[in-house]
């Protein structure tokens, strides 16, 4: 792991939505440098560099991270609190993409720092264009500080 480059960040605990975000992903050349988690906490560790993941860098290659919000062990909101609250990642862009149209979890994942926040479409087809035009646009359009 600790050489593997890493652009994308998937924090998805549900298995259909992350192999449909993947394929998705993958169908338009997106997902070579993936790295899917299922939980909070292990997103937390990957991101900082903890656990099993201490060889890697703190924030290194990230891109982008795509984020649900409702999640085993660490909620996505309280993931999304460290990455924003700590120098080191604060800039790493982080994308809500949840099935929650919840006002307050809108709100509160603005107010927390998120660059945006995507209601997971029901259809497939509308999911899959959703995730590709995601990606396109975090992967090749977005400038990121530095570049």
């Amino acid at each position: 792991m600790a050489t593997q480059i890493v652009d994308v960040l998937l924090v998805e605990d549900n298995p259909h939505e992350a192999l449909l975000t993947i394929r998705s992903l993958k169908k338009h050349n997106l997902a070579n440098n993936l790295h899917h988690v299922d939980d909070g906490a292990e997103a937390l560790d990957f991101i900082f560099a903890r656990g099993k993941y201490s060889e890697r860098k703190v924030g290194a290659e990230l891109k982008v991270i795509l984020l649900d919000l409702k999640l085993p062990k660490v909620d996505g909101l309280e993931v999304l609190k460290h990455i924003k609250s700590d120098d080191r990642t604060r800039s790493i862009p982080v994308v809500v993409l949840t099935s929650s149209k919840e006002e307050q979890d809108i709100i509160a994942s603005y107010k927390l720092g998120v660059n945006s926040y995507i209601v997971k479409p029901v259809q497939f087809e509308s999911f899959a264009k959703a995730v590709a035009d995601l990606g396109m646009y975090w992967m090749f359009h977005n400038q990121g500080p530095g570049v």
